[in-house]
């Protein structure tokens, strides 16, 4: 799976675009399939580098927002084996909603 196609790339705001919006888009959603962690896009930008960096709400051991690059969903499973190797995936049937919305899915405070 493509975790970021071009046709979705385009789409993501960029870094800092949303810092004065009260209750910001999430754009996409990738998560484990063998675990519960969770990664919903924000904002994202490619960095000099040449590795696309993310902002976005992360449930995992805790939830926050936080920053984390498509390099780290690529290589997250790495050494892992049996069912727990599965990839991340992009949810190819999220549809774009308020960050609100997330978190009372999740029963945050954010």
């Amino acid at each position: 799976m493509e975790l970021l196609p071009k046709k979705l790339k385009i789409k993501i705001p960029p870094i800092g675009s949303q810092d004065q919006v009260f209750d910001p888009m999430i754009i996409c959603k990738y998560f484990d399939p063998a675990g519960s962690w969770v990664w919903y896009v924000m904002e994202g930008e490619e960095r000099g580098d040449g590795t696309f960096e993310f902002f976005g709400f992360v449930v995992g051991e805790s939830q926050e927002l936080g920053y984390f690059t498509l390099r780290d969903l690529e290589t997250a499973k790495t050494g892992l084996t049996g069912l727990r190797a599965l990839p991340i995936e992009r949810d190819l049937y999220f549809t774009p909603c308020k960050l609100s919305k997330i978190t009372r899915f999740h029963g945050s405070k954010k």
